[in-house]
Order: structure tokens, then sequence, then C-alpha cells
């Protein structure tokens, strides 16, 4: 397995004692415990409330600023203590680097809520979900096949976090993404969104370029939430939509041939035969001039192992809520489907925005 060097030194041999190994299997144990007691911590305002006094408050000084009771505060502080988000001394409590950061990085933000809102009651469906292939744990908030179908009608707060969770990963590579596709020598005047969601890359792409033309691609519900989010907005007047259920072996590529088709994010929602099968037929759509974009979060790419540990956790999620069968994806693997469409790569463009690369492809000679 190919691995960035970082992750090579992670994963590649031991690195606790005996005794840190046996505290990691405790917290393994006791992990529901330590989510939903740190997530309280931030919500109840506990951290942030030590965070602002650096001498340290005391546990009666918390009960009256929270308004909780003494008993409430206690076992919450007890626990943080174990957990290690905060640090006592002299009956004082202050907010320890790891509470800190559970506090104040937006990754943190963005992963405990779509955690907590999005798959929290569904991985206990985990198990049955690995044994049938199907994301046995989306029952707990309706009856379809994929949540994609059931995004539009998801509960307020699980689509806020679902979407924030997309969000914050995508919207901080779009920048760069956006140079690599239009400043090149290609001229681009049309561009597929395939996946496109709520339009916001589309949006990014009529605002950067004022002549390309966008076609998102997406389930027709999506696209009627692409149309709300994106009503009157400049340069909404070049994004159309092309409604079908890319699950359907038989639904072809719009044509003629896009200068480019992008997939950012999306793949990663698809099994291996599914991504071959769409890239075949995005392959069949294709002429010499354009080329495919993919856009993941590979999790061997990673620069920093804590990235790669979100991405393989994030799997999770696809296996028990999402589809019952797809992942954030090693790039040997995605390469592999690719090449096995009819496609090959031609240039993968590591380092943008949170550990995004873009693969780059096109389509095989003879």
């Amino acid at each position: 397995m190919k691995l960035t060097q970082p992750l090579q030194d992670a994963y590649g041999k031991e690195h606790q004692t005996a005794l840190e190994a046996q505290r990691l299997a405790q917290e393994i144990a006791f992990a529901p415990m330590v989510f939903q007691v740190s997530r309280l911590m931030v919500k109840f305002g506990i951290l942030d409330f030590l965070s602002a006094n650096h001498k340290g408050v005391t546990q009666a000084q918390i009960v009256e600023h929270t308004g909780l009771t003494n008993y409430a505060v206690q076992v919450l502080l007890e626990a943080s203590l174990s957990i290690g988000t905060i640090k006592t001394k002299d009956d004082k409590f202050t907010i320890s680097k790891a509470g800190w950061f559970l506090l104040n990085d937006p990754m943190a933000k963005a992963n405990m809520e779509f955690n907590h809102d999005v798959n929290y009651l569904g991985l206990f469906s985990l198990e049955q979900a690995l044994t049938e292939g199907k994301p046995s744990g989306l029952k707990v908030f309706g009856d379809w096949a994929t949540i994609y179908e059931g995004l539009s009608s998801l509960p307020e707060q699980v689509q806020k976090s679902w979407f924030g969770f997309d969000h914050f990963y995508s919207d901080g590579s779009f920048a760069a993404a956006l140079k690599i596709i239009f400043d090149g020598e290609r001229k681009v005047s049309r561009l597929l969104d395939v996946g496109g969601n709520t339009g916001r890359w589309a949006m990014q792409c009529v605002g950067y370029n004022s002549d390309v033309e966008v076609t998102i691609m997406d389930l027709p519900q999506q696209l009627e939430m692409m149309r709300q989010q994106t009503a009157g907005k400049p340069g909404a007047e070049r994004i159309h939509g092309y409604g079908c259920n890319l699950l359907d072996e038989s639904v072809k590529f719009p044509t003629p041939a896009f200068d480019v088709i992008w997939m950012s994010q999306f793949l990663d929602c698809f099994s291996e035969s599914e991504v071959t099968s769409i890239c075949r037929r995005a392959a069949e759509s294709m002429d010499d001039h354009s080329r495919l974009y993919i856009m993941e979060t590979f999790w061997d790419r990673q620069k920093y192992e804590t990235a790669a540990y979100c991405l393989t956790l994030t799997s999770i999620y696809f296996t028990a809520l999402a589809n019952g069968n797809s992942k954030m994806y090693h790039s040997d693997d995605m390469a592999r489907c690719v090449n096995n469409a009819g496609l090959e790569v031609e240039q993968i463009v590591d380092g943008l925005g949170l550990g995004h690369s873009i693969m780059i492809c096109k389509r095989k000679n003879g």
C-alpha cells in the first residue's frame, strides 16, 4: 500500500508503550461517552467559560455561569479531566490544549456536529450495514435506498450539519481548483458539474469566468434545491440542470462533449463498480479535448496523519448511512477504476485546501 511518508511513519510501526496502548483500548471502549461529554462541554459553554478565565474557575462558578445543577457540572468536569480536555489545580479548573482545539478548531466543530446530528444514531446499525452492504443506519431518518435521495427531506438540523460538513471540506479548495481549470492553456467554455448538489461550485465557476456555461448533472430533487439556492444570483442564468440517477447504468452523459467534466467529492459516494460505470459513461461522452477532473480527499495522499484519521473514519458514515458500499478512497483504487473505464490519469495535483487532490483524466487513445 502506497502512503505519504508521514502516514508510512505513523502506520508502519508501533509507537505506544504497553500502558499507552491499554489506555487507548479503554478510550475506544468508552468512546460514545467521551464524545457526548465533550460535545456538551462545548454546547453548555463550559469550555468557552474556562477559555475566557485562564486563571481558572471553581465548580460553583461554573454552576452559576451555566445554570446547570451541581451534579450535572460535576459529572461533566470529572469525565473531562479523564478525557483530557480540562485540567485542575487548587480546586479550580482550566482548559487544556485538547479542549482549546475542541472549542476553536473549525474542523473539530464540523466533524462533531456531523457525527452527532447525522451519524450517531445510525452507527448503532453499522454491523448490519457491513454484513448486508446496505446503509442500515439510514432508517433512523427515513425509508430511502441512499441518504442522497432523502437529503432534501432530512430534519433541518441534520441537513445543516450534513451540508456544513460537506462545504467545510470542499470550500477551502475551490480557489485553487478554479485556477487549475480556467487559467491553463486549454479553453474552457462548457463545464459539466456531476453531482453539483446546491450549486456552490457552479456559482464559483460562473463568477470566476464570465463566459463559461455550467450544466449540473444530479438527482431531480437536488436540482430543485440548486435552483432555490442560486435563484437571482449573478451568473445563475448560465447554470443549467440535467436531472438523472447515475446509479441507472442506462443513463448517458449529455453531449456534445464538454471541455471539462467536474466531479468534486462525488465519486466517494459510490462503490468501485459504480465509480467505474460512471467514469466509463463520462469517457463515452468525451473527445480528445475533454478532461475529467476528479477532486477528492484521498486518504493516502495526506500530509498530516490527523487528516487521514478523519478521512478513514468518515468512510464509516458511507457504510452505515450514505449508501452502504462506498468510502473515502485510496488514490490507487480510484486510478484503477479510471483505467478500467477507458480513461488514463494524466496528472494528480495535491495540496488543495484541507488535503484535496485533483486527478486529471483524459480518454485513452484508441
